[in-house]
């Protein structure tokens, strides 16, 4: 049997704003800078202070953090070897389950959900949605990808195995992304904060991320608002199945654009 605590009070001007800041912050700097010291300082600081602060909060905010720290003990570059892909499969899968099952039947709430068969039909705007997305990704991931050269964070998939292994977890990535940081790390978040606060507060951890994982350069200015927008529209649809569809196609557009990059002969489609 699951139970629901009464609902925190949801103010920006909340204390619980300073802790919630030290761990987006520590991923910032874990992920982005890589000074694990000062980043793990801070994770650990923002739980102190939340325990100190508020006791539904701080319980939280440990989800968050262990997540973070889960997924932080492995490398996050796109080495596509066997050994990594499990070693770091087995992170994040870790990173998601854990928090879930500690909220579910030891919290003995239910706040952390996955909803994919959720009954609803997409709308008209929902679909077209869908379709502006492959428009955007392909006028804009080309131009960064290449004018940068980030894509050589990625590897060449002109052998057979890496190009399927490339294609698996560029999409299993995408997945993990809208789990973690969109039904763990947004869905906590917003017991505690305005919507538009918890959205950016996910949004700075979930860009710190994707810069490890190798949208560096320029990228942030792409991976913020997008992770904004896939906060958002999760909100508006309450509905996984909906964020992901909207991740995997922009993440298959970043795959064509990424084996482009490395055989220019390859898939000549793109305009850059």
């Amino acid at each position: 049997m699951t139970t629901t605590l009464a609902e925190p009070e949801r103010t920006v001007q909340s204390h619980k704003l300073i802790p919630a800041s030290l761990v987006a912050a520590s991923a910032v700097l874990i992920f982005a800078v890589g000074n694990d010291l000062v980043g793990y300082t801070l994770l650990v600081g923002g739980v102190v202070v939340a325990a100190a602060v508020d006791r539904a909060f701080f319980r939280d905010l440990v989800l968050i953090a262990g997540g973070l720290f889960i997924v932080s003990l492995v490398p996050l570059h796109a080495d596509l070897s066997l050994q990594h892909m499990t070693l770091m499969g087995g992170a994040l899968t870790l990173a998601v389950l854990l928090p879930w099952l500690v909220s579910r039947y030891v919290y003995r709430e239910d706040i952390i959900k996955f909803p994919v068969n959720t009954g609803r039909k997409w709308p008209l705007s929902a679909k077209l949605y869908l379709i502006g997305i492959v428009g955007l990704a392909y006028l804009v991931l080309p131009v960064y990808l290449l004018s940068t050269g980030v894509y050589q964070n990625w590897p060449d998939a002109s052998d057979p195995v890496i190009f399927w292994r490339l294609f698996l977890g560029v999409n299993a990535v995408g997945i993990w992304d809208e789990l973690f940081f969109v039904c763990t790390t947004f869905a906590l978040l917003r017991r505690h904060f305005p919507d538009w606060t918890a959205n950016i507060l996910q949004a700075v951890i979930f860009s710190s991320f994707l810069w490890e994982i190798g949208y560096q350069a320029w990228g942030p200015l792409m991976t913020f608002p997008f992770a904004l927008l896939q906060g958002y529209t999760f909100k508006l649809t309450k509905s996984l199945t909906y964020v992901v569809s909207v991740h995997l196609i922009f993440d298959f557009v970043l795959f064509l654009a990424l084996v482009h990059a490395h055989n220019r002969e390859w898939l000549p489609i793109f305009l850059y």
